[in-house]
């Protein structure tokens, strides 16, 4: 460390130099008057790539993160839906907020340990209801020919440059509606609705449930 803390003191000195020169000349053609010094400052670098297991990672909404806990919890999504949820947002293509799966491939997805434990697998027509949930909830969106769109707002693969292109393409797409995909935002009646959490079942509602 040493070594290469001294040769880039030597490039700044170099640098410096130089800088003072050209300074100086532009200032007074006559030499009469350089600069004496030069003062370099430096931050960390914003674009240092996260340390992540598995060799990517995306950024998500903390506010989001703990609603699907708190859904979760008071049974208003059932485990198919978060369980499809997550394997297609930690699937995106990064910089597009799309995830390129059918919906077999995501069934095989889903069921890779399963299969591997011998242990109870998802079915694909449980996958598709659970997409379909999902579309309702503003949370995916179909995007054609075995592509899943996923809301950007809440879990994005890419830096912010791409996210607010991908934000103002969809809101294009949808005429800037605050009803459409990407702006409103999970269940509807949240805390008035008890939904199946069997993994394997039908995941229509049961019934209302008052909360209060």
């Amino acid at each position: 460390m040493a070594g290469s803390e001294a040769e880039f003191g030597d490039i700044l000195a170099v640098l410096g130099r130089q800088l003072g020169e050209k300074v100086a000349q532009a200032a007074d053609p006559g030499g009469r008057r350089r600069l004496k010094g030069v003062h370099f400052e430096y931050a960390a670098d914003p674009r240092t790539v996260h340390d992540m297991a598995g060799g990517g990672y995306s950024l998500a909404s903390n506010w989001f993160t703990q609603l699907l806990a708190q859904l979760a919890v008071a049974n208003s999504i059932t485990k198919s839906q978060l369980c499809v949820f997550l394997f297609v947002a930690g699937g995106q293509v990064p910089g597009t907020g799309i995830a390129q799966y059918t919906q077999q491939e995501i069934t095989d997805g889903l069921n890779k340990v399963a299969a591997q434990k011998g242990g109870k697998m998802i079915t694909r027509s449980t996958v598709n209801r659970a997409v379909q949930a999902l579309c309702g909830y503003n949370w995916v969106e179909k995007a054609g020919k075995g592509r899943v769109q996923i809301n950007v707002r809440l879990w994005f693969h890419g830096n912010s440059t791409a996210q607010h292109e991908v934000l103002a393409e969809i809101a294009q797409q949808h005429e800037h509606s605050p009803e459409a995909f990407p702006y409103a935002v999970g269940p509807a009646g949240a805390h008035q609705e008890e939904l199946d959490l069997d993994f394997g079942a039908d995941t229509m509602i049961r019934g209302r449930k008052r909360t209060g």
